[in-house]
């Protein structure tokens, strides 16, 4: 495949997120289907397209994953109790997001666990940030691959999930441009997630 149609494979591939994304937003009672749908779609065009990287041992993509991931969930901590120290009203605009798209049922947290979080990787991480790093630096496409992660949950309108994103984003993705390895950044995200909603929710 040449480089004018890796191109334009990419930029169809962000369309179709996006669109999808904008719509999933939309339709709150439909979210988790449509969500789970998308990030299906995108994990088969990562798998298609894309190569994952897998240079370290299981101990040590498990004790990276768990380590990073915990640092990530404190610094996101702490920025969110600094937040609502100066803003009371973030703390209720956190509620009503969790509210609306947060997971509630065990079906939720399957689907979090085993499609979501690793058709996020996959995509993002996997395809979107390696079919960049073919055009600029590794380092700038980090940057610009979480920026366009975060753009895919700024259609919620939830402005803490956006910055969430990014940070985030920029962690797992320079994670695996430094270690190399996809189960390392599915096992960190995997864990964040697990503490941000059953071990230490925010509520």
């Amino acid at each position: 495949m040449n480089i004018s149609k890796q191109f334009a494979g990419l930029l169809l591939s962000l369309l179709f997120i996006y669109v999808m994304l904008f719509f999933t937003f939309k339709e709150s009672n439909i979210f988790w289907y449509l969500y789970t749908f998308t990030l299906l779609v995108g994990m088969a065009i990562a798998i298609i397209y894309g190569k994952f990287k897998d240079e370290l041992p299981t101990w040590k993509y498990l004790l990276f994953g768990i380590g990073y991931s915990t640092i990530l969930y404190g610094i996101i901590r702490l920025g969110y109790i600094t937040l609502t120290t100066w803003n009371g009203n973030i703390e209720q605009n956190v509620h009503t997001f969790l509210e609306t798209y947060g997971p509630n049922n065990i079906w939720h947290y399957l689907l979090l666990i085993f499609v979501i979080v690793v058709g996020e990787e996959l995509f993002w991480r996997g395809y979107v940030q390696q079919q960049i790093k073919k055009w600029i630096s590794p380092k700038i496409a980090v940057i610009i691959t979480s920026f366009l992660f975060a753009l895919s949950f700024s259609f919620s309108g939830f402005s803490p999930g956006i910055l969430v994103a990014l940070l985030s984003g920029l962690v797992w993705g320079t994670l695996y441009e430094w270690k190399k390895s996809m189960p390392l950044i599915i096992v960190s995200h995997e864990v964040f997630i697990l503490l941000l909603f059953m071990i230490l929710p925010f509520f």
